[in-house]
């Protein structure tokens, strides 16, 4: 089982990694939906919100978002890994 302390302690880059490559492997659909869903939230709430305001108006940039890598992008989603790799590490 994998704690809160574990996961925290990693860096986004590697909290997406395992996440996505978790959810890959089991074809996880719902976890790259939330992803869709949540980024503009995960978004606004590092500061970008109209970023977030533009993503929700157009489908296809979130699509593009979630799959980028760069660390601003990571790091407004890291809660999103940690949630994910904890409900899946029960």
């Amino acid at each position: 089982m994998t704690t809160f302390e574990e996961l925290d302690a990693l860096s986004s880059r590697e909290l997406h990694d395992r996440a996505v490559k978790r959810a890959e492997h089991h074809l996880d659909v719902k976890f790259f939906w939330r992803l869709l869903s949540e980024t503009p939230a995960a978004e606004a709430a590092d500061g970008d919100a109209a970023q977030g305001q533009e993503e929700v108006a157009h489908w296809s940039r979130q699509v593009l978002d979630v799959l980028r890598h760069d660390d601003a992008a990571l790091d407004a989603r890291r809660p999103i890994y940690i949630d994910y790799l904890l409900r899946q590490s029960e």
